[in-house]
């Protein structure tokens, strides 16, 4: 994605029935995206990174209209394709920048070793070894959860539901797929995320819309932290 370009990101909690009306609404015009499975989903893990001050969790408390996150992440357990990703969030408009990591350099970051970032000539890869540096930023919290997401391709829009969010109390080794994982929400809490470029399509916009359903400041790293 293009560092500088900017998305609109809208979050709303759903119940199941509210779920499976904008699920059956959306199947009629929009598709599932490249990395899901034969049922439309996929499982996402990701490691998120903190400072010594907790610094990303309390601007997300405090509502800080501009801050950013790092996190390594995967899906549905393949360890070959792994991305390293900053999110930056100013209001509602969020920006994604990712480089790819090798599993071997992902063991080595989440144990400490960050000799060969230095080397890297990938600029996200340089900022993260000089904030782990200067900021001592280190890896923090894993959050694993289920995703369905449909793709519209006018207006670029992606509504994804999440569900069985979960996170491993004081367990950072994201490889590891037998780390004892804690649910974060009750199973029939389901989150939606609307994205999209510069406009949301009128039929998209009634598609999703639920009575009283209002836009939710949700963050799954913020609640993964209650337990750690």
């Amino acid at each position: 994605m293009n560092p500088r370009k900017f998305r609109h990101e809208l979050k709303y909690y759903l119940n199941t029935a509210d779920y499976l009306i904008i699920k059956n609404r959306l199947s009629t015009i929009a598709g599932p995206d490249e990395h899901a499975d034969s049922k439309g989903s996929y499982r996402i893990r990701s490691l998120y990174f903190e400072t010594p001050d907790d610094k990303a969790l309390l601007e997300k408390l405090y509502g800080v209209n501009e801050r950013e996150k790092f996190r390594i992440r995967y899906y549905n357990n393949d360890t070959s394709f792994i991305r390293l990703e900053k999110k930056t969030k100013i209001n509602n408009l969020t920006n994604k920048i990712s480089a790819p990591i090798t599993k071997e350099e992902c063991e080595k970051l989440i144990a400490g070793d960050t000799e060969w970032m230095r080397e890297s000539k990938n600029g996200l890869i340089l900022e993260l070894y000089a904030k782990m540096k200067y900021e001592l930023l280190r890896p923090k919290t894993l959050v694993d959860y289920m995703r369905e997401p449909f793709v519209y391709r006018p207006g670029n829009v992606r509504v994804t539901f999440d569900t069985k969010i979960s996170t491993g109390v004081n367990a950072v080794d994201l490889l590891n797929a037998n780390i004892p994982m804690i649910r974060t929400n009750e199973e029939q809490i389901i989150i939606m995320e609307v994205k999209y470029d510069n406009y949301l399509p009128t039929i998209i916009r009634s598609m999703v819309q639920v009575q009283n359903r209002r836009v939710t400041a949700f963050s799954k790293y913020a609640v993964a932290r209650v337990f750690g």
